[in-house]
């Protein structure tokens, strides 16, 4: 390497990070949005409804006694039975109903049974009547899922993909690292309206501002889909075959051999089993009462706590106890041991399950300052190699490159946020009844941010930046307005309710439209050519009258 060591990692940053970058930028704002999907989900069907804690709320033990009431007359002999107590729920987020859910035994054949849900009354057991059928739509889960399924793409192709993209994303920042030897230092330096060397400064500003969280985001994306990025030792012992990967996940799980009885109703006393719970876990933190009985096994009551407070989310506490004498039984081992616990709490890191309002809204600033962060670098190659180009006299040689590198810039930079602003307002302005909308609201973002490309192509440069950056700032602030005018669930009426999922959704779009306002109004400035003063013909004229006098000439 007779570059040495620093210069190698610049090519390899820019160029790593060149290649996928818009790619990458897709995956993070998408992917962003994903911590917020719930609430987008319930933005995009208003006519669902909002479900209202009680006060009081009526003993567990009450409410108990009226689920196994309930579950005793539409399921007897079933395989399971399973009580959800009233508690907050993270996914999904809200408030969570008294509810009962039950498995039939399995058909000959088959490893699961029919599973039925019955909402009750908390106060008085009976049974409410089923939710009328919200309009269909993607929701938020429709944009977390398309940061690695990326749409009209087959499913094993668009992980690998988005795989490939997130290793060299990982290149890219350790190469970073080793390329700026004073990145800490750089971290407080930023020099406004110096051209390339500003970008360059605010690219470094945002790397370094959340750089253990870009670190853990893409190392942990890797480990989403391990399986398939390095399936060569598990094919080697279980071979490739649908029918051997399931036997290798259910032994992973160790979910072999587990065959149910039927059950009945337990014998033992529910008071002793539900004081436990609460020392434990405290009051109001039991959230789940399952009985069910494997063979080869005692019946088991299985008592879950509420979800949260710990990265393993998908875990939680259990206590279980013997379902006639109500005696404790111990912990059964967690399935893949500690292999097992290291993925689980990896890729609850990425999705941030387990963090409350305050720590998602970390999340996506950090993905806000991940957008940025790819958005700064794509930028500063563009105008690094305008500068070059212009400085060799060489402008035409690599002009379509450069321009074509330019154009994805604009329609990725600004497009994309144009086209989810686009999704959100397809919610409200396509017909209720349209079949398959869900779908069509998906067509309405792609065709958006196709048409922002063609867009930058027809256009100079300069004015579809400024002009696409108005149109994003425009499209967020009619998000709201068009919810105004589509439903009665407009910005006021939910802040009077106190719905802060409805009216914190409004009020990011909004906060999102003055962000955009701010850059088209910065770009503008910045790039909008300056008219020239023409200088007064006498004030040029003077100093070369001063110059004939002392020579005695006079100018004709």
């Amino acid at each position: 390497m007779k570059e040495g060591l620093r210069q190698c990692a610049a090519w390899l940053h820019t160029w790593s990070g060149l290649v996928v970058g818009w790619v990458l930028f897709f995956v993070f704002v998408t992917g962003t949005a994903g911590y917020f999907q719930h609430e987008i989900t319930r933005w995009m069907q208003p006519e669902q409804p909002r479900a209202q804690r009680l006060t009081p709320m009526p003993s567990a033990n009450a409410m108990l006694e009226a689920a196994l009431g309930r579950l005793e007359k539409v399921a007897p002999d079933a395989a399971s039975w399973r009580v959800t107590l009233p508690h907050e729920t993270l996914i999904p987020r809200g408030w969570q109903e008294l509810a009962i859910r039950w498995e039939q035994m399995p058909e000959p054949g088959h490893d699961f049974g029919a599973t039925s849900i019955e909402r009750l009354n908390a106060l008085t057991g009976a049974v409410l009547p089923p939710q009328a059928e919200p309009r269909a739509t993607a929701g938020g889960s429709g944009l977390y899922r398309m940061h690695y399924e990326l749409h009209y793409m087959p499913y094993e192709w668009a992980i690998r993909v988005v795989g490939a993209c997130t290793m060299l994303m990982l290149i890219a920042m350790v190469s970073g690292v080793i390329t700026h030897k004073k990145i800490f230092k750089d971290f407080f330096t930023f020099r406004p309206g110096k051209g390339q060397r500003s970008w360059l400064d605010a690219h470094n500003a945002i790397s370094v501002m959340a750089l253990p969280f870009f670190l853990m985001i893409t190392y942990s994306g890797l480990i989403f889909f391990m399986y398939s990025y390095m399936p060569a030792g598990r094919d080697v012992i279980y071979g490739s075959g649908p029918v051997e990967r399931k036997a290798f996940f259910q032994e992973l799980q160790e979910q072999t051999g587990h065959h149910h009885l039927p059950i009945n109703r337990p014998a033992a006393s529910w008071r002793p089993l539900l004081a436990a719970a609460s020392t434990a876990w405290g009051e109001g933190r039991l959230a789940t009462i399952t009985v069910e009985h494997l063979k080869g096994k005692p019946p088991e009551i299985i008592l879950g706590r509420a979800q949260g407070g710990s990265v393993d989310f998908w875990s939680p506490p259990t206590l279980r106890f013997h379902a006639d004498t109500g005696a404790a039984l111990p912990d059964e081992p967690r399935p893949g041991g500690s292999a097992g616990l290291t993925q689980s709490v990896t890729l609850d890191l990425h999705e941030g399950l387990f963090a409350g309002i305050w720590g998602r809204w970390l999340y996506f600033i950090a993905g806000l300052l991940g957008c940025a962060m790819i958005a700064t670098g794509l930028v500063l190659w563009t105008v690094k190699r305008r500068r070059h180009h212009l400085c060799s006299g060489r402008e035409s040689a690599e002009h379509f490159g450069v321009r074509l590198v330019e154009n994805l810039n604009v329609a990725t930079i600004a497009g994309l946020p144009l086209a989810v602003a686009a999704y959100f307002l397809a919610n409200r302005l396509l017909p209720i009844e349209l079949s398959d909308r869900a779908a069509w609201e998906f067509h309405t973002l792609f065709a958006v941010w196709l048409g922002s490309f063609f867009y930058a192509l027809a256009r100079p440069l300069i004015r579809a930046w400024i002009e696409l950056l108005w149109a994003v700032c425009l499209a967020y602030a009619l998000v709201p307005l068009i919810n105004a005018l589509t439903t009665d669930r407009h910005l006021g009426r939910s802040l009077s309710a106190g719905d802060w999922e409805f009216a914190g959704f409004d009020l990011t779009m909004l906060a999102l439209s003055g962000l955009f306002a701010v850059m088209a109004f910065k770009v503008q400035r910045r790039l909008t050519p300056k008219q020239p003063v023409l200088p007064d013909v006498q004030e040029v004229l003077a100093p070369a009258k001063r110059i004939d006098q002392v020579s005695g000439k006079g100018i004709a």
